[in-house]
């Protein structure tokens, strides 16, 4: 199976996917943070390094799918997808007049091409959190790129994700809440998290 873990910044993503790979004995993805070359330009810079982020993700994201698709035998879940790359962050960097019509059209293009070539998700898990869990966890990883995030990017970036759920049609998808809820350090909150899960891969 693929199983991919969908969330803005900050909702513990990444952290959810190292429990549950090693909880369930599947094989991890991490998304392209670390050594990526154009992050820390972006936050300094969004109009000048936008367009060469998304094609960076972009092409990260469709690799990985790839190589999900050719493990056969193994069961393999993925930190972020490739679908929030066009419906969250490339579209809200061309809504917010930092991508340019011309780098977002061809940005499309691409994207449409990738996506007619790769299956969805078996499942998709999206991780819900608002505005004060977001900052709150941003905080305490301490990424020195992500320490100049406005709030009200994260705001925008929550708004297309309620709007990519809402519409999204490509397979399952498990919403999970967890603004009220600490799954890194409660283990019954995580186990919580695992009985639900369970009956979505089971049943």
């Amino acid at each position: 199976m693929h199983i991919a873990i969908t969330g803005n910044i900050g909702a513990g993503k990444t952290t959810l996917t190292r429990m549950l790979g090693d909880h369930y004995g599947w094989g991890v993805l991490y998304e392209a943070v670390e050594g990526n070359p154009y992050l820390a330009d972006f936050y300094k810079d969004m109009e000048r390094w936008a367009f060469n982020l998304q094609i960076y993700f972009l092409n990260s994201r469709f690799a990985q799918v790839q190589k999900i698709r050719s493990l056969t035998y193994s069961t393999v879940i993925q930190d972020r997808t490739i679908y929030e790359d066009a419906h969250i962050f490339a579209r809200n960097l061309f809504d917010s007049k930092i991508m340019t019509s011309r780098d977002y059209e061809c940005y499309l293009l691409l994207f449409d091409s990738i996506i007619n070539s790769i299956p969805a998700p078996d499942l998709m898990i999206y991780l819900k959190a608002d505005i004060p869990k977001l900052v709150q966890q941003i905080k305490k990883r301490g990424r020195e790129f992500e320490s100049d995030i406005s709030v009200n990017y994260l705001k925008d970036l929550n708004g297309y994700y309620e709007r990519f759920v809402d519409t999204y049609d490509h397979g399952k998808l498990l919403v999970i809440d967890v603004n009220e809820i600490d799954f890194a350090n409660n283990p019954d909150d995580f186990k919580a998290i695992l009985e639900v899960l369970d009956g979505e891969l089971y049943f």
